[in-house]
């Protein structure tokens, strides 16, 4: 009985931070768009303004809750996954804080959409981002060798796009990769940077040397990319920051951060872009 009272002590820990993290980044996303749309502080507490925030704030909660208690789930590898040689696999790197688990319903809702070969991997935000893209450039090329494919798919939500976005850019990746889709991925950085305690965060701080080097290199020649981001993101900040100069770009409203990996919308534009029709 000792050991369920520790589980729903810590389940209820995981609960205020979840909430207080939820809070905090939705008021400096406010203090931000208000800065830069100084207008609009006026109706700031009109009717439908107040009717939108616990739209937006209740649903980031929950989906964020969720995504924390995945986190178990994802350490260990889940073994080799049945696979059809031949298609071109979609492989999806997640962001940090978090693990492949994440995934699950994203995953289920692509194959839902008809989506086929979809794989995970693990990508430990203690390690530097050379290290990651070595692991995702091995887990590419033992894909394509298995399944017969010249090419693959990435999917990248937050720094799993920068991570992909420097094995495409910077480590000559571009000939191995079709489709490139980007899910709330800080292009240009976040201001939010100070509050991460992983090595890996510090690449995010807007105007670091990594950024600036990886956003003056070209785009990927051969490679469709579209980039999807919401205005609502609570991470990235100040939204502008996940658009990108470059690619097809999808965006999306109401919605935050983790919300990406769960909310219809962004599910449909992403399966959309992996049948080669992102503006649908």
């Amino acid at each position: 009985m000792s050991l369920l009272y520790v589980f729903i002590f810590l389940l209820f820990l995981l609960l205020i931070f979840d909430l207080l993290v939820i809070l905090l980044s939705f008021s400096i996303l406010w203090y931000e768009y208000a800065n830069a749309h100084p207008e609009l502080v006026k109706n700031r507490c009109s009717r439908d303004n107040l009717r939108r925030i616990p739209a937006l704030l209740f649903p980031e909660f929950f989906f964020n809750f969720i995504t924390l208690l995945t986190v178990p789930f994802g350490i260990f590898s889940p073994g080799r996954p049945n696979l059809k040689r031949g298609v071109r696999p979609t492989l999806l790197l997640h962001g940090l804080f978090v693990n492949r688990a994440c995934w699950f319903w994203f995953r289920s809702r692509l194959k839902h959409h008809g989506c086929e070969n979809i794989v995970t991997i693990n990508l430990s935000g203690f390690h530097s981002e050379e290290v990651l893209t070595e692991l995702l450039a091995k887990k590419i090329d033992e894909l394509r060798h298995r399944l017969g494919v010249n090419t693959v798919n990435l999917v990248g939500h937050s720094m799993g796009g920068i991570i992909a976005r420097n094995y495409v850019q910077r480590r000559g990746g571009q000939n191995k990769i079709d489709r490139l889709i980007f899910l709330g991925t800080p292009h240009q950085g976040s201001k939010l940077t100070p509050f991460s305690f992983m090595p890996l965060g510090k690449l995010l701080m807007p105007g670091s040397a990594f950024l600036s080097r990886l956003n003056s290199e070209p785009a990927p020649a051969g490679v469709q990319t579209i980039n999807i981001y919401t205005r609502k993101d609570n991470m990235v900040l100040p939204n502008t920051s996940a658009q990108l100069s470059w690619g097809t770009q999808v965006e999306l409203d109401d919605m935050g951060h983790t919300s990406l990996l769960y909310r219809a919308a962004a599910i449909d534009a992403t399966a959309a872009a992996l049948k080669g029709d992102p503006a649908a």
